[in-house]
């Protein structure tokens, strides 16, 4: 039994563990069945995400081109402090730009190899934090657009981490924080501007993700260099597969690859 198709950040379903999903143009897979399975992931072409060319991926599931074209892999995705839409000036694509800047976006608060601050879209939770593997997380503020959240991110990240350690969050060293002691002592660094959007009375939010065993030295699968790999699946964690033998598969990082998934009976 095989599945084939382009990879595509896995999506993803809240329970006890979250659920996850491969989904192909011709294919949808939920990933948790195959725990405690041997599988084998083969390297079969590219296709980038955007033009749908056969183009060696460049970054984020896009070709070279198509990379430094489209808005969708414009600076201001990785640095919303850049967002000028509520200014009505153009980056690559102003009517793009407006949809996606002017809603609502939190800051928040998660734990996965430490407490770090991040920004993401209201309707992308909790989907961000299960994406970062984040085992405990907070929202801390909701503004109405992407730049009022990127620079209450920038401030904040003067006194807490905006980095997850791949590694660590992969072995599940971690501990347990009091989040909403972390959002109280931060409160003061928070912009003028973007203070009142402050979020008071709010509960952490706990994830359980579907892992049988943790890699005790994580090593990465790079499909360039092994096209194939064989192990058994012992589970998923942030947009990681994680292997018996201590390989760790990055679906995101692969966006835009072409595999044939394999199931060993």
């Amino acid at each position: 039994m095989y599945y084939e198709g382009v990879l595509t950040k896995m999506q993803t379903e809240n329970g006890n563990p979250i659920q996850y999903y491969l989904v192909f143009e011709n294919d949808f897979l939920n990933v948790n069945q195959l725990l405690d399975k041997t599988i084998t992931i083969s390297f079969v072409g590219f296709q980038c995400l955007n033009c749908g060319l056969s183009k060696k991926i460049f970054r984020q599931g896009f070709c070279y081109d198509c990379f430094y074209e489209i808005p969708q892999a414009a600076d201001w995705i990785i640095r919303p402090e850049l967002s000028k839409a509520h200014l009505e000036k153009e980056d690559r694509d102003l009517e793009y730009e407006k949809k996606i800047q002017l809603q609502p976006h939190i800051v928040y608060l998660a734990n996965s190899s430490n407490v770090k601050v991040g920004v993401t879209r209201k309707n992308q939770l909790p989907t961000r934090w299960i994406d970062q593997g984040a085992h405990e997380a907070i929202e801390i503020v909701e503004t109405p657009n992407r730049y009022l959240a990127g620079i209450t991110e920038v401030a904040l990240k003067e006194h807490v981490s905006d980095k997850t350690n791949w590694r660590t969050m992969l072995k599940n060293e971690i501990k347990d924080e009091d989040l909403i002691d972390w959002r109280s002592k931060l409160k003061e660094f928070i912009p003028e501007e973007a203070l009142e959007y402050f979020i008071e009375n709010n509960t952490e939010t706990h994830l359980e993700f579907p892992v049988l065993q943790y890699p005790e030295k994580p090593k990465s699968l790079n499909l360039d260099k092994t096209p194939n790999y064989e192990g058994k699946l012992k589970g998923i964690k942030g947009q990681y597969f994680i292997f018996e033998d201590n390989t760790v598969f990055n679906i995101r990082s692969n966006e835009g690859y072409i595999v044939r998934i394999e199931l060993k009976l």
